[in-house]
């Protein structure tokens, strides 16, 4: 050992000289070597167990294994660097055939995860945690528990590749529109974050006038005696036999509707959402939400969704997506097909009579009733498709609900019959709308959720869906910051890469609804590449844009005003097109910076290089510790490397992160090189 740090402390001053550097390096205790194994049985808490009473498990490690029952089971782990880790553990479960809730807590926050029925030692991935530099506490609780553990494994997260994600849409008849919408979705992905914003939709923030319509001059007149042109097509009596219109125009565009309650005129602000935004953050989002639920065949009426997304997209360069609150008839008893039914009598929960495997079948109510709904949505989609609009289209939203493959937890008629027939109905709808009315600009955005293994099961396949995205919901539940209410800035990284393993990183991830924002800080820190986020809207008391207690405006400005955020003034002005150029990243920024390069310097960020027989792209030339930046660490660590010192573990990326000079190997001289760069004498 002393031999060793001889060495060590000999290679760091002769490279300190060598760069003109002087001063003392700094020596900090030995960090925990990764991948990290604890035997089960040496977790502090635990007892020796070698058999569940009466069933054994044969082939532990060890001398035996701990079994979770009513104590937590800790250790401790010393990171060198705030970042992501991966949890595995080597156990069994035999309490429960349907699964049983597990909970590891981490430095007091808690994570979770189903692990199923097993007789033989199987791992376990509990996903991606955060650990801080320094000492952390991780916890199995026994709030469920009856797990077995064998061992358990603590490694380096490895992040994927984000750019085997499809870039071309599922729908191979896609209008070139869609398909450059899709190309650009995907150039984005893994480097930047897409803002959204969702508008309210149907008859949301009406706003009263004093507009109203004079039968005697036939015209719409306010009470400082100006008049706006009626839409002569929207002539109706009342039930009295007097004559109306239900839309007048302004001089600025402005669409007015007949109010039958008041007799005067009204609009709806569908702007306040994104006005909000650009009041916090100077900026307003790049994709905007709409909902297409105001074309239920129980309550039909136009709230005029086809044109506000054709003025966002064509007028305002920008992005559409919409979701689909489709409601059926609370008791389908009381209702006639085609005659309206009150708002009231109607649902899109699962509290209804209405089969959903019924809308396959020819000959139900359902199927008839279902064809309409179906009739009225894509009378809305053709003319955004006339109009050269793609969509990002997420119809039958957040399925699985509260968890489980039967549709008991689903919060919604589409799903409450489970998994199977939520993908039927799923695949029912995609084939109705691209082969029976010759819609092909929909991008195919489909919720998936993390409680178990099921969730998985929800998925509707590759061949079938553009996008998996998650919906953000957590200020008060599933919080990993010890707090209880108030914004949530989680980015919900394990979730994230959940969801990205599902699609075998086929698919790209989006944050299709939200209410926090996640922060700028951990999404980049713990690699959380979601494609965009798009919070709820201002309503009641429910306010996701401006309610303290769902957003940090600092925290909002700051991501908006940030080079990871894209904003609607940073899209391509030929988006739709398939060209333009982006903003500059902060990670091409980062490239730009680091690419300078000397006459025995030949790596550099984002090329790609050979490194004992590892091929693969420099992340950040010199950054070995991963921590994404270069520092006086990262030359310790590699000389501590380079010195065959055992603890000194470099992962494979920061192998070729360290390759300073090119030669295939990382070595003493390349510590020179990254000290030298600290210098910023290269």
């Amino acid at each position: 050992m002393k031999a060793f740090t001889h060495r060590l402390t000999a290679g760091i001053s002769a490279a300190v000289i060598a760069c003109g550097v002087f001063g003392a390096l700094p020596v900090t205790a030995a960090d925990t070597a990764f991948p990290l194994k604890i035997e089960g049985e040496k977790l502090e808490g635990a007892e020796l167990w070698t058999s569940i009473y009466e069933t054994k498990i044969p082939d532990y490690s060890g001398e035996g294994f701990a079994y979770l029952t009513n104590a937590a089971l800790s250790f401790t782990v010393n990171a060198p660097a705030d970042g992501m880790y991966a949890i595995t553990v080597h156990g069994a479960q035999v309490l429960n055939q349907e699964g049983r809730y597990q909970t590891v807590e981490v430095n007091g926050s808690e994570y979770h995860t189903t692990v199923p029925y097993t007789d033989k030692w199987t791992d376990f991935d509990f996903g991606m945690v955060r650990l801080n530099k320094g000492e952390n506490t991780l916890s199995f609780v026994a709030k469920y528990g009856y797990m077995a553990i064998d061992y358990v494994v603590v490694s380096e997260a490895e992040f994927p590749d984000m750019s085997k994600a499809d870039a071309v849409p599922c729908d191979a008849n896609a209008t070139p529109e869609t398909k450059a919408l899709m190309s650009y979705l995907h150039s984005v992905y893994g480097k930047n974050i897409l803002s959204g914003q969702q508008q309210i939709y149907g008859g949301g923030n009406q706003v009263q006038t004093t507009i109203r319509y004079d039968a005697e001059k036939d015209a719409c007149v306010d009470s400082d005696g100006k008049t706006y042109v009626i839409d002569k097509e929207s002539k109706d009596t009342d039930e009295q036999g007097n004559t109306f219109y239900w839309h007048c125009t302004g001089e600025d565009g402005q669409v007015y509707t007949y109010s039958t309650q008041n007799r005067n005129y009204t609009y709806n602000n569908y702007d306040n959402d994104v006005n909000l935004i650009y009041e916090m953050t100077g900026k307003y989002p790049a994709i905007q939400g709409f909902d297409f639920g105001s074309y239920c065949p129980c309550y039909r009426w136009d709230d005029g969704v086809a044109d506000r997304m054709i003025e966002w997209t064509n007028e305002k360069g920008g992005i559409c997506t919409a979701s689909w609150h489709v409601n059926v008839p609370t008791t389908l008893a009381s209702y006639t097909l085609g005659e309206p039914l009150d708002f009231a009598m109607t649902t899109y929960t699962q509290n209804t009579d209405f089969v959903t495997a019924n809308c396959m079948k020819k000959g139900t109510t359902e199927y008839e009733y279902f064809q309409l709904c179906m009739k009225y949505l894509a009378a809305e989609l053709l003319k955004l498709q006339d109009a050269g609009v793609p969509v990002i289209f997420r119809p039958f939203h957040e399925a699985e609900g509260n968890g489980g493959k039967d549709g008991k937890g689903a919060w919604f008629w589409w799903a409450k019959e489970g998994a199977e027939v939520y993908k039927e109905i799923w695949a029912f709808l995609q084939d109705t709308l691209e082969n029976e009315y010759g819609l092909h600009n929909l991008i195919w955005e489909q919720n998936l959720y993390a409680w178990s293994d099921d969730s998985a099961l929800w998925y509707s396949g590759d061949d079938r869906v553009d996008i998996v995205a998650f919906d953000k919901y957590n200020t008060v539940y599933n919080r990993h910051d010890g707090k209880t209410s108030g914004p949530n800035l989680d980015a919900e990284t394990g979730i994230f890469y959940k969801l990205f393993g599902y699609v075998d990183g086929k698919k790209m991830v989006a944050m299709a609804e939200n209410d926090s924002i996640p922060s700028l800080t951990n999404m980049q820190v713990e690699h959380a590449n979601w494609l965009y986020f798009c919070p709820w809207y201002d309503s009641g008391d429910a306010r996701f844009v401006t309610g303290e207690n769902y957003q940090d405006k600092d925290e909002v400005k700051k991501l908006y005003n940030s080079d990871y955020c894209l904003t609607l003034d940073e899209l391509p002005k030929d988006l739709f097109k398939g060209s333009g150029e982006t903003k500059t990243t902060e990670n091409t920024k980062a490239t730009s910076a680091t690419t300078t390069t000397t006459k025995t310097t030949t790596s550099a960020s984002g090329s790609e290089t050979t490194v004992s027989g590892q091929t693969g792209k420099v992340t950040l030339a010199g950054d070995v510790n991963l921590d994404k930046i270069v520092d006086v660490s990262d030359a310790v660590l590699l000389a501590r490397f380079t010195a065959e010192d055992k603890t000194a573990d470099v992962s494979a990326q920061g192998k070729l992160n360290a390759d300073m000079n090119g030669s295939g190997m990382p070595d003493s001289e390349d510590v020179v090189l990254i000290l030298k760069k600290i210098a910023k004498l290269i």
